[in-house]
């Protein structure tokens, strides 16, 4: 149980730090290179600031972007570790599982060959 809270804990921080991370591509690096003409053809600044009729729909878009490049690289990250934890276990699968027997031989063997 102690290892399931550790993880999830670490997990917490992480997410934490990786929203900032997302926060600063959507704000910094996205929103510039794909809205950048729009926003200027509206008179606009920063896409929090767009309104039509008093309704904020620019912070919305800025969430779904958000949500949507977090999921994403979340799904990359998810992808990678199970193709790992895949090869991983088709590694152990190719080992040879050696029986108590099997074991004891191997040890008599390698002695005899180091009195040789």
């Amino acid at each position: 149980m102690r290892g399931n809270v550790i993880d999830l804990a670490v997990a917490v921080i992480i997410g934490g730090a990786f929203s900032g991370i997302v926060g600063s591509l959507i704000n910094d690096v996205i929103t510039p290179l794909l809205l950048k003409p729009s926003m200027e053809a509206l008179h606009v600044d920063k896409l929090e600031n767009l309104a039509w009729k008093g309704v904020l729909y620019g912070k919305f878009l800025s969430s779904v972007i958000n949500f949507l490049v977090t999921a994403f690289i979340i799904f990359l990250m998810v992808k990678t570790m199970n193709k790992a934890v895949k090869k991983k276990k088709d590694d152990d699968e190719k080992a040879p599982l050696l029986t108590k027997d099997q074991e004891l031989l191997t040890e008599i063997k390698d002695l005899l060959s180091k009195k040789e």
